[in-house]
């Protein structure tokens, strides 16, 4: 179905010196009218249907930023669900963008190869006080310096007002105009190209949000046949469907073709619901990669899912899957949790034996993989260790994790400065992508609650009594912060500070650990390592990890020991066997001990050390 010439796109464009192109696909309406301007200056101009819900119409060149919209059968102006800019807003009309008048001055810039990737999660609503595209970029050689390869933008789809996650948009192709629009955002990947760091966006194709959301009023971009979390899904297999591919998969090329984006993070793909012989998942991946070879350099494409199917979502089409190049890997997260926290609630009941969750996650990528689950009391997930481990992105901390937390709390203001080290180790010593949610790196301190600006008081109620409904389902019963204050965002800004020790030593830690996955050729070896715990399996265990050995000449052994529990563990014969590395609980990182040719074998708590060859 992909660039099928029976299935225009909904949008606008350029189509010569003195013209401009209108087409919207609204199969509610007898009769489509184009309005140019606002208020009583306004034109109106009719538009012709051209079969299958289309209408269009053509017009002397509109420059940009003119307003426009459109009127369904004599009804109020809406604007476009295409619309590349919202400069007034969601309940606004749309104004008039050409990508192409951009000039880009991205240097050599080819990409990152998907063994290099090392991701910073950021919301750009709150990465900055400014909070917009412009204010991110004098950071990002910060950030370069600490070893990112590449940041990840939650998502910037125009949503409600001013502040919001991301994830209530209702303009997917239109940046957020409080986060500075389009042209900010084209500035923002041109700049991050030149200085060398890939660009990545977090987008939504399972759901819209509710506020603001004129799709339905255009025809059936949405179905009941299956539900979200958040309500009905996208109709990508029902009456219609093929305009609403047509929309995502021309929205997925945009990111590519007009932002230059390195790749995309799907939203909940496991809510991305399509019985089609093609599913839709397969033909974005094929649009991105299409898009990115047009510009000489590789994107990828990275799904979240909880689903623990690595085969459905990795293999090749000619393998029966939807040829993604990753996926999250949301068990790696549980088990480094239960391990740091000791927490069991909820889904975490899975991974109550934490110290061999955690070695079964190093080992095997999913904890389930076909066994009982009891948290949802059956058997979850299939196996995944046919693939390579720079195929699953992993993180010990992300927006969802803090964020949907009763306090929205980060480990540096709930765990002992020695364990917020030790998930600094486990996250980037483990043969995966890493990703960090921003501050983490320093040890950030401010929560990151859920915050939103809707103005709709019946959507206002439902959302507050979901999150209690949500907490209480987790077992959590307590106040939270008001969504809707503006005081719940600013309370989420960085602090982007490191002046303490505990802070600077967190940091150097991290730029250290993400040196030596660059240096050291175990720690870039994706293969799985093998894992054995020591003491028995209690909270109290050391687990053993080795990674490399498989072609000694080209990547020597590295034995990574872990500490996992607040005693201090005795020497064993043979961590003494092998030249140290490196060790965490060292004055550099914050840690009581000196340097590392010191060492007298002990494991202080929550001490990582490093042996091998180098």
């Amino acid at each position: 179905m992909i660039d099928d010439p029976e299935i225009p796109s909904t949008g606008i464009s350029s189509v010569a010196e003195n013209q401009t192109s209108w087409r919207v696909w609204a199969p509610k309406a007898d009769r489509v009218e184009l309005v140019l301007g606002l208020g009583s200056d306004a034109q109106r101009f009719p538009m012709e249907s051209i079969g299958r819900g289309f209408f269009e119409c053509v017009t002397a060149h509109i420059e940009t930023g003119v307003r426009y919209a459109y009127r369904l059968d004599g009804g109020p102006p809406l604007p476009d669900p295409g619309s590349r800019s919202q400069p007034d807003g969601v309940n606004a009309a749309s104004a008039v963008w050409y990508p192409e008048t951009f000039r880009w001055n991205e240097g050599a810039w080819g990409g990152v190869d998907r063994s290099r990737l090392v991701v910073y999660e950021l919301h750009v609503g709150t990465f900055t006080p400014e909070g917009t595209f412009d204010a991110l970029i004098p950071r990002v050689e910060t950030l370069l310096e600490l070893g990112i390869t590449a940041i990840e933008l939650m998502p910037v789809g125009q949503f409600p007002g001013t502040r919001n996650w991301g994830y209530d948009g209702v303009f997917p192709f239109a940046p957020q105009n409080s986060y500075g629009g389009p042209d900010a955002l084209q500035r923002l990947v041109d700049a991050c190209h030149r200085l060398g760091m890939a660009v990545f966006l977090d987008v939504i194709y399972n759901h819209f949000g509710p506020e603001g959301n004129v799709f339905p009023q255009f025809g059936d971009y949405l179905t009941d046949r299956y539900k979200t979390a958040w309500g009905p899904a996208l109709n990508f297999d029902g009456q219609g469907s093929d305009a609403v591919r047509a929309l995502v998969l021309e929205n997925a090329r945009q990111w590519i073709r007009d932002y230059h984006f390195d790749g995309l993070r799907l939203d909940a793909a496991d809510q991305i619901f399509d019985r089609s012989p093609r599913p839709i998942l397969e033909e974005i991946v094929e649009v991105v990669h299409r898009e990115a070879a047009r510009l000489g350099r590789p994107a990828h494409v990275f799904a979240e899912t909880d689903l623990n199917d690595a085969p459905r979502f990795l293999l090749p089409r000619d393998r029966g899957g939807y040829s993604l190049d990753g996926q999250w890997n949301d068990d790696f997260h549980h088990a480094a949790h239960v391990v740091l926290t000791g927490e069991t609630n909820g889904y975490y009941a899975d991974f109550a034996n934490g110290p061999a969750a955690l070695a079964k996650a190093y080992e095997c990528v999913f904890v389930n993989d076909g066994n009982y689950s009891p948290f949802r009391g059956r058997r979850h997930g299939t196996t995944a260790t046919e693939f390579r481990g720079d195929r699953f992105l992993a993180f010990t901390q992300n927006h969802d994790q803090i964020g949907n937390r009763l306090k929205s709390d980060r480990y540096a203001s709930s765990l002992a400065p020695s364990a917020v080290r030790l998930a600094a180790g486990i996250l980037l010593l483990a043969p995966r992508i890493p990703l960090l949610f921003m501050g983490e790196e320093y040890g950030e301190t401010r929560p990151f609650p859920f915050f939103c600006d809707f103005q709709e008081p019946g959507i206002i109620q439902a959302l507050r009594d979901g999150r209690k409904a949500e907490f209480a389902y987790l077992g959590w019963e307590a106040e939270i912060p008001d969504p809707f204050a503006p005081s719940t965002r600013d309370a989420a800004v960085l602090s982007w500070s490191w002046d303490t020790a505990q802070r600077l030593g967190l940091r150097n830690l991290y730029r250290d650990l993400l040196r030596l996955r660059r240096e050291l050729p175990a720690l870039a070896d994706f293969s799985h390592p093998r894992t054995r715990l020591i003491e028995g399996g209690d909270p109290n265990s050391v687990l053993a990890v080795l990674r490399g050995g498989s072609n000694p000449e080209t990547s020597p052994e590295v034995r990574i020991y872990f500490n996992l529990g607040p005693d201090e563990q005795p020497p064993l014969e043979d961590w003494m066997t092998q030249p140290l590395l490196f060790r965490s609980e060292i004055e550099r990182y914050g840690g009581p001990g000196s340097e590392p040719n010191s060492w007298d074998g002990r494991l202080r708590p929550h001490e990582f050390v490093l042996l091998g060859a180098g």
